[in-house]
């Protein structure tokens, strides 16, 4: 039921259309900007099969093992499996990665939800969810999730434009649909399948619209083209650029070229409630393990700051505890929201347990709104030498190596070649191209921060504090709470 690594890597082998640097990609098994990132999730698909990691990564149901990150939750152990299975893989991969599926099948769960709202349009399309769910779940693809558009001239219509600026519907047929336009999606070109959908509601007052549409696409589609930007890995030595060179996501335009989309893979069409309705709760479930990620990065905040204090010997001084204590806050409060949301977790819908929504969206806007200045906190903390250590070569070199030696040791623990792996993995953490992709990422990746506070808005229970003040004032009874 779970597959292997090199299972994975043979499904890519599709003949898919991919793009770098203004060349075909043949094979991104084996392309040196895809392979790191392809290695880490087969990486993922084999610990499953492993000893020590199987029972983490995997359950037993009806005599087959299914991943627990694809795993329908209903209880507060699901949640709790779920966060050991993301830690286990952050643990045996040494660093972040986000869109690897189990970040981006709970938009699918969303949906689940709003089946009511499916059976509106045509009964098949809430079977076309639940059937998804389902293959996704015994199939083990890798699935991912696609919703900016390039949308154009924001202030128009899709209509009084080039209407391919939004992904929409071209035409009918008797199998299916045809599709056009174009998309933003990280991992497309080495994920299996992607549930796509739109990402505005512009469709003024209208009921009905070709934009309005969700559906699942095979990656490897015909007419799929995927126009990748430059990867990271490759750039420079591994030895210099330890994060960079591993676990860099590839984000792509996908290109729809007239693609059709079997009538089974259509989950909702030309019905504007169930494009708003997905847009409304989109992130109820798969913002958890979003937000989990962006905790496992304050981890690594801390870390190279306080190894590096260490190294010299500045751990001592109050304002250098000060700064550690505030990234610790920082950390512990993603982490507070985390746990809460699980210990509040709510029943959605369709009887699957939700985290708590409130908690889960102002986790979210904790996590996405201070991580730049934790970032620059941990900047500071590590140092001008992150911004001018010289690279790997300089320390290697016969002519320059025992000044490297000589300036670079510490002390008896911290050896120079020490030193120079913290300094270069702290680089890319902070200051590398790398690093300023990540943080980037974090204003798209859940749509933008004005979106994350528009969910607490409408998730947060304001009728507690209405209450308060109403009774506090002495209000009449007719004021409501």
């Amino acid at each position: 039921m779970i597959r292997t690594g090199d299972e994975y890597r043979e499904s890519l082998r599709d003949g898919r259309e991919v793009w770098m640097n203004g060349e075909r990609v043949d094979d991104v098994t084996a392309h040196p900007a895809f392979q790191p990132i392809v290695d880490v999730r087969a990486r993922i698909y084999d610990m499953a099969h492993e000893d020590e990691h199987r029972d983490t990564l995997s359950y037993e149901d009806g005599g087959g093992r299914f991943a627990v990150g694809l795993k329908l939750p209903r209880t507060r152990a699901d949640w709790w499996e779920k966060r050991a299975a993301v830690d286990a893989v952050m643990d045996e991969i040494g660093g972040v990665v986000t869109r690897v599926g189990d970040e981006t099948v709970g938009e699918m769960w969303s949906l689940f939800d709003g089946q009511d709202v499916l059976n509106e349009v045509d009964p098949r399309f809430a079977a076309n969810i639940r059937r998804h769910i389902d293959a996704v779940l015994h199939e083990d693809v890798f699935h991912v999730s696609a919703n900016t558009d390039p949308k154009g001239d924001r202030s128009k219509l899709p209509q009084e434009q080039d209407p391919d600026m939004l992904l929409h519907v071209v035409r009918e047929t008797d199998s299916g649909i045809v599709i056009r336009g174009a998309k933003y999606e990280t991992a497309s070109a080495y994920a299996n399948q992607a549930f796509v959908k739109p990402t505005i509601a512009n469709w003024g007052d209208a009921e009905l619209s070709d934009y309005a549409l969700g559906c699942i696409v095979d990656m490897g589609a015909p007419g799929l083209r995927h126009l990748c930007r430059t990867g990271f890995a490759g750039r420079g030595p591994a030895e210099d650029y330890p994060l960079s060179s591993r676990v860099d996501e590839i984000d792509s335009m996908i290109i729809f070229d007239d693609v059709e989309v079997p009538w089974e893979d259509v989950l909702f069409y030309r019905h504007t409630r169930a494009a708003a309705f997905i847009r409304g709760t989109l992130h109820r479930y798969s913002a958890f393990p979003f937000v989990q990620r962006i905790q496992r990065f304050a981890d690594m905040l801390i870390g190279v700051a306080l190894h590096n204090v260490r190294q010299t010997g500045l751990e001592r001084q109050q304002a250098v505890q000060e700064k550690l204590a505030t990234l610790a806050c920082y950390r512990e409060g993603i982490h507070a929201h985390l746990t809460a949301a699980i210990a509040l977790a709510e029943p959605s819908p369709a009887g699957l347990l939700m985290p708590n929504q409130s908690l889960l969206y102002t986790g979210r806007v904790l996590a996405c709104s201070q991580l730049p200045a934790m970032m620059h906190v941990a900047r500071e903390l590590c140092g001008g030498q992150i911004c001018v250590t010289p690279d790997h070569a300089m320390f290697a070199h016969p002519e320059t190596a025992p000044w490297m030696e000589k300036f670079y040791t510490v002390n008896d623990e911290w050896t120079a070649e020490d030193r120079r792996r913290l300094l270069a993995l702290a680089r890319d953490l902070l200051n590398s191209d790398y690093a300023g992709h990540r943080l980037t990422f974090q204003l798209f990746a859940q749509s933008p921060p004005f979106a994350h506070l528009g969910a607490v808005y409408r998730n947060f229970d304001f009728s507690g504090p209405l209450d308060v003040v109403r009774q506090a004032a002495g209000l009449s009874e007719r004021v409501p709470a």
